[in-house]
């Protein structure tokens, strides 16, 4: 690429450097959740974040949407809600004679879907549109949701009681599954030390916006222009390849992840300040794109095999082309 071509990224940096300092001041820790977060925002996919209940995901994802200056909506699922209750519905208005369409909280910027997986199986189907088109379609008629639109979704380890195992299709449509882990001991003195300056820890108020809506979709314009060469295409194809081949595997990623990968490693390398991917760049965004994409084997889970373990092989063992 020409000098001439070359992206100027120092104003976008200086932005992302920012936004990652005012998420810092509310959500102690987790620098690759957030990492992993920023990816997803600049690649424009939906994210699902996994930890067990007080880890922060909530408070994550509050924080992020209101940095971002967006419209923020919340659903809290449960085993009793229905999809209308998410979608909307049409009320016989008996002043006009006419079906008046109430919306759902669906239609909003910034969508966090709390802890998505204790919502039965109807339910969750009630996203498929809304995650991969950006539309609803409710009695035959079709209406857009915002471009800027964002899923953020939470759920806890399907070990817990009273949750439900989401189906391959809506894992599909999640561009990333960022894993929330505990914090590490000093991360929690910080915690505790912020509390006991009288700090609200669950109030992402205090901060000014960093990012507007419209600023996030002229920053996604610089995505396409970031190079990938066939190096890094073969790379990319040859990882996805090794999880339909794996003898591990009953299910392997879908094309759809192949372009998620891609997708994704152009966005890590604009956050580095980069407009080209290396190799790092695909190695880094693997597991969170892959892993909740692939179905294991009976015999491979009674031999201790996660999809994450598997993930790790194939980037050791998939040569990467020169």
């Amino acid at each position: 690429m020409s000098n001439d071509n070359r992206l100027d990224l120092t104003a976008f940096s200086e932005r992302i450097a920012t936004l990652r300092t005012h998420v810092a001041d509310n959500v102690v820790g987790q620098s690759l959740p957030v990492h992993l977060l920023l990816t997803a925002l600049m690649a424009d996919g939906h994210v699902l974040l996994e930890g067990v209940p007080g880890v922060a995901k909530t408070l994550l994802a509050k924080t992020l949407s209101h940095l971002l200056r967006a419209h923020f909506r919340r659903i809290q699922f449960t085993p009793d809600l229905m999809p209308t209750d998410v979608l909307g519905t049409s009320i016989f208005n008996l002043g006009t004679q006419q079906f008046d369409f109430h919306p759902g909280p669906v239609f909003t910027q910034v969508l966090l879907v709390d802890e998505i997986n204790r919502a039965p199986a109807k339910t969750q189907a009630a996203l498929f549109e809304v995650m991969e088109e950006r539309q609803v379609t409710l009695d035959g008629n079709t209406r857009k949701l915002d471009p800027c639109y964002l899923v953020i979704a939470t759920q806890n380890p399907v070990e817990q009681e009273g949750t439900y195992r989401l189906p391959e299709a809506q894992l599909d449509r999640f561009l990333l599954k960022v894993e929330m882990g505990y914090p590490t001991p000093e991360e929690e003195l910080e915690i505790l030390n912020r509390y006991n300056a009288g700090r609200n820890l669950s109030d992402v108020s205090a901060q000014e916006p960093v990012i507007t809506a419209e600023e996030l979709l002229e920053m996604r314009k610089m995505l396409p222009q970031v190079v990938a060469d066939e190096r890094i295409l073969h790379y990319i194809t040859g990882l996805v390849e090794g999880t339909r081949t794996s003898p591990l595997l009953d299910l392997g990623a879908s094309p759809r992840a192949t372009v998620a990968l891609l997708r994704c490693a152009k966005a890590t390398a604009l956050l580095a300040g980069r407009d080209f991917v290396i190799p790092d760049d695909v190695k880094a965004v693997a597991p969170a794109v892959l892993c909740h994409r692939l179905s294991l084997t009976p015999d491979a889970e009674m031999n201790g095999y996660t999809a994450k373990r598997i993930v790790d092989a194939l980037l050791e063992s998939t040569e990467i082309p020169q």
